[in-house]
């Protein structure tokens, strides 16, 4: 019998998963995040975000997603390759170490839902709202050769909000200039929660639903919302949060209405998720820019080692140093800001020193680097050789993470059907 290899082994992984849907008492344990396809990953995308979704995959329930829609809503006009790259950045990603039975990997457009949820809250959203959030002109400006006066780019963090509360997120990964989007999603959610949450006999529900915990347990929960209601006990909420995600006799309703009554709202339907800062990617490019396709300074997370041997040893160093013995200054070479984030402490040293003195020629100080980026890179291709070998293990990594995730939009979808009042089950 042939050894299952480690894509065999991811695959089944995937299969094997049943993970229960989570109400939003579980939701701070579950993690969303998207990247849109752009074609095939660099190293900035693994330092600056795959890395940490290694990480994230095995302390939290966490969903990274393929934002196909999002790519529409500036390359509209050039989606012939939205497809391949798509399966391109999933590759990638499998090969950086996200593994599929630790996490669910899917692409947005297979679970529908996402655009389901975008419409119903965009009944409720106001205008204003997606014209202040500052990407949106930021945006028009840097893309000013392509047409965006649309409502899909007007809309796109909207979008990025249903992407969030479709999985009742709690917490989401973003970088410092991301954290708008994030309180707009809150806002959003705020808003559906106080328009659809009052729900006819609410309070009453809410009593009857405390009555359900025993006891013991309803009496504290009592104690613990009176004292934040009156007192504004930050510590009350918290307990008392943590009480109800504790209780096993309750339906999701009664649970979901009882966060609502502690906090002297209505039901929550959509949870508030909360930013999660990520440490800034400080990968620089070749030029010694921040790594950026647009930039073309970029070296793929999967080159071959000519390739990466060939792209490091033509870069830009030190313009002081016009000849083998002159002195250079490591704060003004690109290649020391890679070594920054690839060698260790005494390699470092090595390279200030032997650049300051001229003891080193720029050569020299590219080859050790030149090993790391390519010892890195060996592991990388290794696990993508499986996946580029057999397509059809890729396209089930895809198709199980869209059905899984797709279970729990579902959930999500009937919830907010069934608080608006359309679409009766």
């Amino acid at each position: 019998m042939p050894a299952i290899t480690e894509a065999d082994a991811l695959y089944f992984a995937v299969r094997s998963r049943k993970d229960p849907w989570l109400s939003s008492n579980d939701s701070n344990q579950r993690i969303v995040s998207g990247m849109r396809p752009t074609g095939r990953l660099h190293l900035g995308h693994l330092h600056g975000v795959l890395n940490n979704w290694v990480q994230l995959q095995h302390e939290y329930e966490c969903f990274f997603f393929v934002a196909d829609y999002h790519a529409l809503t500036t390359n509209y006009e050039e989606s012939e390759t939205i497809d391949q790259y798509s399966y391109d950045t999933v590759v990638d990603w499998l090969a950086a170490g996200v593994n599929p039975g630790a996490a669910t990997v899917f692409v947005q457009s297979k679970v529908p839902e996402h655009a389901e949820l975008h419409l119903m809250l965009s009944m409720i959203t106001p205008l204003a709202w997606l014209e202040r959030v500052p990407s949106y002109k930021d945006q028009q400006q840097k893309l000013h050769d392509r047409d965006l006066a649309t409502f899909g780019f007007l809309g796109y963090p909207l979008l990025q909000a249903a992407d969030i509360l479709i999985y009742r997120s709690g917490r989401v990964p973003v970088g410092a200039d991301q954290v708008a989007h994030v309180e707009l999603t809150r806002e959003i959610a705020r808003r559906f929660n106080h328009v659809y949450g009052r729900e006819p006999g609410f309070e009453e529900q809410a009593v009857a639903a405390v009555k359900k915990m025993g006891k013991k347990a309803a009496r504290l929960y009592s104690d613990l919302r009176r004292e934040y209601q009156e007192r504004g006990d930050a510590e009350a909420l918290e307990r008392a949060r943590a009480l109800l995600a504790e209780q096993q006799n309750l339906s999701i309703g009664d649970t979901e209405r009882l966060f609502g009554y502690l906090e002297g709202s209505g039901r929550i339907i959509l949870p508030e998720p909360q930013s999660m800062l990520t440490a800034q990617s400080k990968m620089p490019g070749l030029d010694g820019e921040k790594m950026s396709k647009s930039y073309n300074n970029t070296i793929g997370l999967r080159e071959e080692p000519w390739v990466v041997e060939e792209k490091v040893r033509t870069m830009q160093t030190d313009p002081a140093r016009v000849r083998r013995n002159d002195p250079g200054d490591p704060t003004q070479c690109p290649v020391f800001a890679l070594h920054e984030v690839y060698s260790a402490d005494e390699v470092k040293q090595w390279a200030i020193e032997g650049c300051k003195s001229a003891g080193i020629g720029c050569v020299d100080c590219k080859k050790p680097l030149i090993d790391a980026i390519n010892s890195e890179q060996d592991i990388i291709r290794q696990r993508a050789q499986q996946f580029v070998e057999d397509p059809d293990l890729v396209h089930a990594v895809i198709a199980e993470g869209s059905e899984k995730a797709r279970a729990v939009a579902r959930e999500t979808m009937e919830e907010v059907k069934d608080a608006v009042g359309i679409g009766g089950r």
